[in-house]
C-alpha cells in the first residue's frame, strides 16, 4: 500500500467516522473495489487519458450513483481526477485498518496443512479474542506444504506452529552441528 493510499484511505475514513457512516462506506468502498475488479474494461475505459475530467465523473455518477453514498462516488471521482484511481484497492485496505483500529478488530489470518472445522476456528477465534482482547476477523486457508500444526500472521507478527516449520528448524540445528 503506498501512502498516497494510506492518505486518501485514512481520509476518507475519517470523515466517515465523523459522520457515524464508517460501517457503510466500509461496505459501500468493498463494493466499488470488487466493481472495478470484476470489470476490468470499465477501468480502463476511466484511465483513458483522451477522457475528459467531466466525462469520467459522469460515468462515475452513472455507474454508482444512487447506489451508493456521494461520499464514495465523490472519493472515487477524487481519485480519478488525480489519476489515482488505480490506488482504490490500497485506500481501500488503508479504510479498513483505520477502521478495525477504531473498532478494536484484529485481522488474522491461518493457515493449516487441512482445512479446519467450524468447531476448531471457532475455538481458535475465542482464544485469539481472550487473549488479545479485541474482536478477531479470522481468514483460514489452507497449505499442504505446512504438513500439519497451523501459522498464524496478526499485527505484523507470525506465529508459526507448522511442522514444517519445526523441520526447518532442526534442520538448520543439524547444519550448525556440521558446519
Amino acid at each position: 500500500m503506498t501512502e498516497q493510499a494510506k492518505r486518501y484511505g485514512g481520509s476518507l475514513f475519517e470523515l466517515a467516522a465523523e459522520e457515524h457512516l464508517d460501517d457503510r462506506i466500509l461496505g459501500e468502498l468493498d463494493g466499488a473495489v470488487s466493481c472495478f475488479a470484476d470489470n476490468e474494461q470499465y477501468f480502463r475505459l476511466l484511465a483513458l487519458p483522451s477522457l475528459s475530467h467531466a466525462t469520467r465523473r459522469d460515468l462515475l455518477d452513472e455507474a454508482f450513483g444512487g447506489q451508493v453514498h456521494p461520499y464514495v462516488v465523490n472519493f472515487l471521482k477524487l481519485l480519478c481526477d488525480e489519476g489515482l484511481l488505480c490506488e482504490l484497492p490500497g485506500c481501500a485496505q488503508a479504510y479498513r485498518e483505520c477502521y478495525n483500529q477504531a473498532h478494536g478488530i484484529v485481522q488474522v489470518k491461518a493457515a493449516s496443512a487441512i482445512p479446519l472445522d467450524e468447531a476448531t476456528r471457532t475455538r481458535l477465534t475465542q482464544k485469539l479474542e481472550q487473549v488479545t482482547g479485541k474482536q478477531i476477523e479470522l481468514t483460514v486457508t489452507v497449505e499442504p506444504a505446512l504438513l500439519g500444526g497451523i501459522r498464524l500472521d496478526m499485527d505484523g507478527m507470525r506465529l508459526d506452529g507448522t511442522v514444517r516449520a519445526r523441520l526447518d528448524g532442526i534442520r538448520a540445528g543439524l547444519d550448525s552441528l556440521t558446519l
